[in-house]
Protein backbone atom coordinates (compact mmCIF):
# COMPACT_ATOMS: atom_id res chain seq x y z
CA UNK A 1 0.00 0.00 0.00
CA UNK A 2 1.48 3.61 -1.37
CA UNK A 3 2.03 5.85 2.11
CA UNK A 4 0.56 9.10 1.55
CA UNK A 5 2.93 12.21 2.15
CA UNK A 6 2.06 15.82 2.82
CA UNK A 7 4.17 18.39 2.54
CA UNK A 8 4.59 22.24 4.29
CA UNK A 9 3.45 24.86 2.01
CA UNK A 10 6.33 27.06 3.51
CA UNK A 11 9.06 25.15 3.76
CA UNK A 12 8.23 22.05 1.73
CA UNK A 13 8.93 19.73 4.73
CA UNK A 14 6.53 16.50 6.03
CA UNK A 15 3.17 17.76 8.14
CA UNK A 16 2.55 15.72 10.47
CA UNK A 17 -1.11 15.12 12.08
CA UNK A 18 -1.09 16.63 15.64
CA UNK A 19 -3.66 14.97 18.25
CA UNK A 20 -3.42 17.76 20.70
CA UNK A 21 -4.43 20.71 18.29
CA UNK A 22 -6.02 18.56 15.87
CA UNK A 23 -4.22 20.16 12.90
CA UNK A 24 -1.17 19.38 10.60
CA UNK A 25 1.90 20.68 11.74
CA UNK A 26 5.58 21.27 10.56
CA UNK A 27 8.80 20.92 13.08
CA UNK A 28 10.92 22.74 10.72
CA UNK A 29 8.93 26.25 10.52
CA UNK A 30 6.08 25.75 12.88
CA UNK A 31 3.71 26.37 10.96
CA UNK A 32 0.34 24.53 10.76
CA UNK A 33 -3.20 23.57 8.81
CA UNK A 34 -6.14 22.74 9.39
CA UNK A 35 -7.44 19.64 7.36
CA UNK A 36 -9.60 21.96 5.21
CA UNK A 37 -6.39 24.38 4.66
CA UNK A 38 -4.32 21.61 3.35
CA UNK A 39 -7.23 19.75 0.73
CA UNK A 40 -7.44 22.97 -0.33
CA UNK A 41 -3.78 23.67 -0.91
CA UNK A 42 -2.74 20.13 -2.39
CA UNK A 43 -6.02 20.48 -4.87
CA UNK A 44 -4.26 23.65 -6.32
CA UNK A 45 -1.37 21.79 -6.17
CA UNK A 46 -2.23 18.94 -8.34
CA UNK A 47 -1.53 20.40 -11.88
CA UNK A 48 0.42 17.92 -14.19
CA UNK A 49 3.93 19.52 -15.12
CA UNK A 50 3.77 21.31 -18.65
CA UNK A 51 6.09 19.25 -21.10
CA UNK A 52 7.55 22.62 -21.96
CA UNK A 53 9.09 22.45 -18.47
CA UNK A 54 9.87 18.59 -18.52
CA UNK A 55 12.00 19.56 -21.52
CA UNK A 56 13.70 22.02 -20.22
CA UNK A 57 15.41 19.79 -17.41
CA UNK A 58 16.50 17.13 -19.84
CA UNK A 59 18.03 19.77 -21.57
CA UNK A 60 19.56 21.35 -18.34
CA UNK A 61 20.59 17.54 -17.56
CA UNK A 62 22.34 16.94 -21.19
CA UNK A 63 24.83 20.06 -20.89
CA UNK A 64 25.52 20.41 -17.68
CA UNK A 65 28.65 19.08 -15.99
CA UNK A 66 29.19 18.62 -12.07
CA UNK A 67 32.73 19.44 -10.97
CA UNK A 68 33.67 17.92 -7.12
CA UNK A 69 36.28 18.98 -5.31
CA UNK A 70 38.20 16.22 -2.97
CA UNK A 71 39.65 18.79 -0.66
CA UNK A 72 36.54 20.80 0.31
CA UNK A 73 33.78 18.82 -0.72
CA UNK A 74 32.11 22.07 -3.10
CA UNK A 75 30.56 20.92 -5.80
CA UNK A 76 30.76 23.29 -8.80
CA UNK A 77 27.97 23.89 -11.60
CA UNK A 78 29.51 24.41 -15.48
CA UNK A 79 28.53 24.24 -19.02
CA UNK A 80 29.66 21.58 -21.45
CA UNK A 81 32.17 23.75 -22.48
CA UNK A 82 34.05 24.81 -19.75
CA UNK A 83 36.56 22.39 -17.56
CA UNK A 84 37.25 23.57 -14.30
CA UNK A 85 40.43 23.62 -13.09
CA UNK A 86 40.17 24.62 -9.31
CA UNK A 87 38.03 25.01 -6.78
CA UNK A 88 37.03 28.62 -6.25
CA UNK A 89 36.78 28.25 -2.06
CA UNK A 90 40.04 26.51 -1.64
CA UNK A 91 41.87 26.42 -4.56
CA UNK A 92 42.45 22.79 -5.33
CA UNK A 93 42.34 20.95 -8.36
CA UNK A 94 38.36 19.59 -9.05
CA UNK A 95 37.62 16.55 -11.35
CA UNK A 96 34.54 16.38 -13.41
CA UNK A 97 32.04 14.14 -11.41
CA UNK A 98 29.18 13.37 -13.43
CA UNK A 99 25.96 15.24 -14.98
CA UNK A 100 23.90 17.57 -12.85
CA UNK A 101 20.31 16.25 -12.17
CA UNK A 102 16.94 18.69 -13.95
CA UNK A 103 15.55 18.93 -10.53
CA UNK A 104 18.32 21.85 -10.00
CA UNK A 105 17.68 23.56 -12.56
CA UNK A 106 16.76 26.94 -11.60
CA UNK A 107 13.94 29.18 -12.97
CA UNK A 108 15.23 32.30 -13.13
CA UNK A 109 18.97 34.41 -13.33
CA UNK A 110 20.18 37.56 -13.37
CA UNK A 111 23.28 38.30 -15.32
CA UNK A 112 26.31 39.79 -15.09
CA UNK A 113 26.76 43.51 -15.55
CA UNK A 114 30.05 44.09 -14.05
CA UNK A 115 33.16 42.61 -16.04
CA UNK A 116 35.94 40.78 -14.92
CA UNK A 117 38.27 44.16 -14.84
CA UNK A 118 35.75 46.32 -12.97
CA UNK A 119 35.61 43.50 -10.45
CA UNK A 120 39.42 43.96 -10.08
CA UNK A 121 39.25 47.40 -10.18
CA UNK A 122 37.07 47.56 -7.08
CA UNK A 123 39.07 45.14 -5.25
CA UNK A 124 42.24 47.17 -5.98
CA UNK A 125 40.63 50.45 -4.86
CA UNK A 126 38.86 48.61 -2.03
CA UNK A 127 42.20 46.72 -0.33
CA UNK A 128 44.46 50.47 -1.09
CA UNK A 129 45.60 52.08 1.69
CA UNK A 130 45.05 48.80 3.98
CA UNK A 131 48.46 48.41 5.43
CA UNK A 132 48.04 45.26 7.99
CA UNK A 133 47.33 42.97 5.24
CA UNK A 134 49.70 40.16 3.74
CA UNK A 135 51.72 41.07 1.10
CA UNK A 136 50.71 38.16 -1.40
CA UNK A 137 46.73 39.35 -0.91
CA UNK A 138 47.46 42.39 -2.59
CA UNK A 139 49.69 40.64 -5.47
CA UNK A 140 48.13 40.03 -8.95
CA UNK A 141 48.28 36.19 -8.78
CA UNK A 142 45.90 36.45 -6.19
CA UNK A 143 43.79 39.08 -7.69
CA UNK A 144 43.26 36.67 -11.15
CA UNK A 145 41.64 34.48 -8.32
CA UNK A 146 38.70 36.50 -8.70
CA UNK A 147 36.31 34.00 -10.27
CA UNK A 148 32.54 35.24 -11.44
CA UNK A 149 30.49 33.03 -9.77
CA UNK A 150 26.61 32.56 -9.85
CA UNK A 151 25.01 31.66 -6.42
CA UNK A 152 22.28 29.75 -5.55
CA UNK A 153 19.75 31.70 -4.11
CA UNK A 154 15.74 30.84 -2.39
CA UNK A 155 13.03 33.59 -3.27
CA UNK A 156 10.63 33.52 -1.08
CA UNK A 157 6.69 35.42 -1.36
CA UNK A 158 5.41 34.88 1.94
CA UNK A 159 1.49 34.78 2.94
CA UNK A 160 1.51 36.40 6.01
CA UNK A 161 -1.15 36.82 8.83
CA UNK A 162 -0.59 39.13 11.95
CA UNK A 163 -2.46 40.11 14.21
CA UNK A 164 -0.80 42.57 16.72
CA UNK A 165 -2.28 43.96 20.25
CA UNK A 166 -0.30 45.69 22.31
CA UNK A 167 -0.66 48.76 24.38
CA UNK A 168 0.58 52.29 23.81
CA UNK A 169 1.53 55.00 26.24
CA UNK A 170 1.13 59.34 26.60
CA UNK A 171 2.54 60.69 29.44
CA UNK A 172 2.64 64.65 30.60
CA UNK A 173 3.86 65.86 33.29
CA UNK A 174 3.29 69.56 35.02
CA UNK A 175 4.13 71.21 38.35
CA UNK A 176 1.48 72.97 40.44
CA UNK A 177 2.69 74.74 43.19
CA UNK A 178 5.06 71.89 45.77
CA UNK A 179 4.30 68.94 43.75
CA UNK A 180 4.96 67.81 40.28
CA UNK A 181 2.37 65.54 38.90
CA UNK A 182 2.49 62.72 35.61
CA UNK A 183 -0.88 61.73 33.87
CA UNK A 184 -0.19 58.80 31.91
CA UNK A 185 -3.11 57.40 29.44
CA UNK A 186 -2.96 53.90 28.24
CA UNK A 187 -4.37 52.97 24.82
CA UNK A 188 -5.13 49.67 23.18
CA UNK A 189 -2.78 49.85 19.84
CA UNK A 190 -4.47 46.96 17.23
CA UNK A 191 -3.05 45.96 13.71
CA UNK A 192 -4.67 42.87 12.18
CA UNK A 193 -4.61 42.03 8.62
CA UNK A 194 -2.27 39.74 6.17
CA UNK A 195 0.72 40.90 4.66
CA UNK A 196 2.43 39.81 1.73
CA UNK A 197 6.13 39.91 0.98
CA UNK A 198 8.16 39.28 -1.86
CA UNK A 199 11.50 38.17 -2.90
CA UNK A 200 12.97 37.53 0.32
CA UNK A 201 16.28 35.73 -0.61
CA UNK A 202 18.43 33.55 1.28
CA UNK A 203 21.21 32.02 -0.51
CA UNK A 204 21.72 27.79 -1.22
CA UNK A 205 25.03 27.72 0.03
CA UNK A 206 26.36 26.41 2.82
CA UNK A 207 30.21 26.79 2.13
CA UNK A 208 29.36 31.20 1.28
CA UNK A 209 29.08 33.07 5.05
CA UNK A 210 25.28 34.05 5.08
CA UNK A 211 26.18 37.55 6.31
CA UNK A 212 28.57 37.76 3.36
CA UNK A 213 25.59 37.71 0.76
CA UNK A 214 23.30 39.47 2.61
CA UNK A 215 26.24 42.27 2.74
CA UNK A 216 25.91 42.51 -1.10
CA UNK A 217 22.29 43.17 -1.23
CA UNK A 218 19.71 44.22 -2.62
CA UNK A 219 19.46 43.20 -6.52
CA UNK A 220 17.45 44.13 -8.96
CA UNK A 221 14.83 41.52 -9.47
CA UNK A 222 13.32 44.00 -12.31
CA UNK A 223 16.02 42.24 -14.43
CA UNK A 224 15.44 38.66 -13.59
CA UNK A 225 15.35 36.21 -16.50
CA UNK A 226 14.21 32.96 -17.87
CA UNK A 227 17.06 30.30 -16.75
CA UNK A 228 19.22 29.61 -19.58
CA UNK A 229 22.68 27.70 -19.80
CA UNK A 230 24.12 30.42 -22.17
CA UNK A 231 24.13 32.68 -19.12
CA UNK A 232 26.63 30.67 -17.72
CA UNK A 233 29.02 30.78 -20.26
CA UNK A 234 32.45 32.15 -19.35
CA UNK A 235 31.05 31.60 -15.55
CA UNK A 236 30.96 29.00 -12.73
CA UNK A 237 27.93 27.99 -11.13
CA UNK A 238 26.87 26.63 -7.61
CA UNK A 239 24.16 23.91 -6.89
CA UNK A 240 22.07 24.85 -4.24
CA UNK A 241 23.22 22.16 -0.87
CA UNK A 242 20.92 23.89 1.34
CA UNK A 243 17.22 22.88 0.87
CA UNK A 244 13.66 25.23 1.06
CA UNK A 245 12.94 23.83 4.47
CA UNK A 246 17.03 24.42 5.88
CA UNK A 247 16.89 28.22 4.92
CA UNK A 248 12.95 28.82 6.08
CA UNK A 249 14.30 30.10 9.30
CA UNK A 250 16.01 32.72 7.85
CA UNK A 251 13.45 33.46 5.53
CA UNK A 252 10.76 33.43 8.92
CA UNK A 253 13.01 36.17 10.57
CA UNK A 254 13.38 38.46 7.53
CA UNK A 255 9.93 37.81 6.48
CA UNK A 256 8.09 38.75 10.03
CA UNK A 257 10.87 41.62 11.03
CA UNK A 258 9.35 43.12 7.92
CA UNK A 259 5.82 42.78 8.99
CA UNK A 260 6.60 44.50 12.14
CA UNK A 261 8.48 47.22 10.37
CA UNK A 262 5.32 47.94 8.17
CA UNK A 263 3.64 47.95 12.02
CA UNK A 264 5.54 50.67 13.52
CA UNK A 265 5.64 52.82 10.88
CA UNK A 266 1.84 53.16 11.22
CA UNK A 267 2.45 53.81 14.88
CA UNK A 268 3.33 57.28 16.20
CA UNK A 269 2.75 59.68 19.12
CA UNK A 270 3.71 57.16 21.76
CA UNK A 271 6.28 58.07 24.65
CA UNK A 272 6.37 54.02 25.13
CA UNK A 273 4.73 50.77 23.52
CA UNK A 274 4.78 47.18 25.91
CA UNK A 275 6.97 44.51 24.35
CA UNK A 276 5.39 41.85 22.70
CA UNK A 277 1.91 40.88 22.06
CA UNK A 278 2.89 39.83 18.37
CA UNK A 279 1.37 36.94 16.14
CA UNK A 280 2.60 36.36 13.19
CA UNK A 281 1.60 33.22 11.35
CA UNK A 282 2.59 32.04 7.87
CA UNK A 283 -0.06 30.88 5.72
CA UNK A 284 1.79 30.02 2.78
CA UNK A 285 5.08 30.34 1.01
CA UNK A 286 5.86 30.41 -3.16
CA UNK A 287 9.28 29.55 -3.81
CA UNK A 288 11.96 30.42 -7.02
CA UNK A 289 15.03 29.23 -7.17
CA UNK A 290 17.43 31.50 -8.64
CA UNK A 291 21.21 32.13 -9.51
CA UNK A 292 22.43 35.33 -8.72
CA UNK A 293 26.07 36.93 -10.26
CA UNK A 294 28.49 37.42 -7.74
CA UNK A 295 32.50 37.98 -8.40
CA UNK A 296 34.26 35.96 -5.67
CA UNK A 297 37.11 35.64 -4.12
CA UNK A 298 38.76 33.44 -1.26
CA UNK A 299 42.13 33.65 0.51
CA UNK A 300 43.46 31.19 2.97
CA UNK A 301 45.52 32.80 5.91
CA UNK A 302 46.93 30.96 8.88
CA UNK A 303 44.32 27.84 8.62
CA UNK A 304 41.49 30.30 8.42
CA UNK A 305 39.46 31.44 5.05
CA UNK A 306 38.71 34.93 4.41
CA UNK A 307 35.91 35.88 1.59
CA UNK A 308 35.19 38.65 -0.94
CA UNK A 309 32.17 39.67 -2.54
CA UNK A 310 31.16 41.86 -5.09
CA UNK A 311 27.73 42.07 -6.40
CA UNK A 312 28.17 40.96 -10.09
CA UNK A 313 25.03 43.28 -10.93
CA UNK A 314 24.97 46.76 -8.53
CA UNK A 315 29.00 46.65 -7.89
CA UNK A 316 28.05 46.64 -4.07
CA UNK A 317 31.06 44.96 -2.38
CA UNK A 318 31.61 43.27 1.16
CA UNK A 319 34.53 41.25 2.93
CA UNK A 320 36.50 40.92 5.97
CA UNK A 321 40.92 41.30 4.96
CA UNK A 322 43.33 39.07 6.86
CA UNK A 323 45.68 40.56 9.33
CA UNK A 324 49.05 40.30 9.28
CA UNK A 325 49.87 39.85 13.14
CA UNK A 326 53.70 40.44 11.86
CA UNK A 327 53.18 44.04 10.23
CA UNK A 328 50.70 45.27 12.75
CA UNK A 329 53.79 44.15 15.30
CA UNK A 330 56.49 45.36 13.50
CA UNK A 331 54.55 48.92 12.89
CA UNK A 332 53.76 49.09 16.80
CA UNK A 333 57.44 48.68 17.50
CA UNK A 334 58.10 51.00 15.33
CA UNK A 335 56.12 53.51 17.06
CA UNK A 336 56.89 52.39 20.12
CA UNK A 337 60.91 53.06 19.11
CA UNK A 338 59.57 57.02 17.77
CA UNK A 339 57.89 57.05 21.58
CA UNK A 340 60.67 56.65 23.55
CA UNK A 341 63.72 58.24 21.23
CA UNK A 342 60.99 61.53 21.96
CA UNK A 343 61.18 61.06 25.16
CA UNK A 344 64.45 60.84 25.38
CA UNK A 345 65.42 63.83 23.50
CA UNK A 346 62.78 65.48 25.55
CA UNK A 347 64.44 64.32 28.91
CA UNK A 348 67.88 65.76 27.67
CA UNK A 349 66.28 69.02 26.65
CA UNK A 350 65.17 69.35 30.20
CA UNK A 351 68.47 68.66 31.85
Amino acid sequence: MDSVEYKCPNCNADLKFSPATQKLECEYCESAFTIDEIKQICAAAENSIPPHVVQAQQDFEAHTNLYHCKSCGAEIMADDQQTATFCYYCHNPVILSGKMSGSYKPSKIIGFRLTRENAENAFKKWIKGRKFVPTDFKSQQQIEKITGLYVPFWLADCNIDIDYRNEGRKSRSWTSGDYRYTETSVYRLIRSGTVVTQGIPADGESKIEDALMEAIEPYDYNELKDFSMSYLSGFFADKYDVDKAAVFPRIRERASQACLDIIKESISGYSAIAPGGNNISFRSTDWHYILLPVWFMSYKYKGKVYEFAINGQTGKLAGTPPLSKGKLAAFCAAIGGIITILGTIGGGMMA
